[in-house]
């Protein structure tokens, strides 16, 4: 019983690195030839399988290009965490300058995949992309940190979701546009935008009154 249970798990493990190898094979090309000259010929050449096995793990290129780019944003996702996890008790300024810094790294360092596509990619498909991340980290968000600050502070925005997202998306498309935007800049936004500039020593008059 225990042979075949490790024998199925070694097989799963082994799926799912070759399924990641095709997935990584998929950013390279982007990375380096950009999305336009993406194929399967090209993604199992640099794997070096088959083109059989390609299509085991994806009918087309499109939807292994979809998958590429879910696995980057679980890249993000896995910073988003970090700085979540790493947040001081009671710092809510701490932690607005921290997720600025992080916010501004993460658009203007984004890799491989998302950065092809925002340099010399489809327009179309680069909006999709950050729509993903913004829904994404929106929900991470809401989930997390938000219910955190909720059990010590009132939330003083409605359709907390709907606000994320856009907060997010919108800084995305901002910042790729505006790379020397100061981190101060995008911390004031993020703290106006989400009704919270008073617990920054900036607006400290616009605390809200316990």
């Amino acid at each position: 019983m225990s042979t075949h249970y490790d024998s199925h798990r070694s097989s799963r493990h082994a799926y799912d690195a070759r399924r990641e190898e095709i997935l990584q094979a998929v950013i390279d090309v982007c990375s380096t030839e950009g999305i336009g000259k993406l194929s399967v010929s090209r993604v199992s050449e640099r794997v070096g399988c088959t083109r059989s096995l390609f299509y085991h793990y994806f009918p087309n290129k499109e939807d292994a290009l979809s998958a590429a780019l879910d696995y980057t944003i679980d890249a993000f996702i896995a910073r988003l965490r970090n700085w979540n996890e790493s947040r001081v008790f009671g710092d809510i300024e701490g932690a607005l300058d921290s997720i600025s810094e992080l916010l501004k790294t993460l658009v203007l360092e984004m890799p491989g995949i998302s950065g092809s596509i925002s340099v010399g990619g489809d327009a179309v498909l680069y909006t999709a992309f950050v729509n993903r991340v913004a829904e994404r980290c929106a929900r991470y968000m809401c989930e997390s940190t938000v219910v955190d600050f909720a059990e010590h502070h009132e939330v003083l925005i409605d359709n907390v979701f709907e606000t994320f997202y856009v907060l997010i998306s919108g800084l995305i498309l901002y910042i790729r546009s505006h790379q020397d935007v100061p981190v101060e800049v995008i911390k004031e936004i993020i703290a106006c935008t989400l009704h919270i500039e008073g617990y920054t020593e900036k607006y400290k008059d616009r605390r809200p009154a316990r």
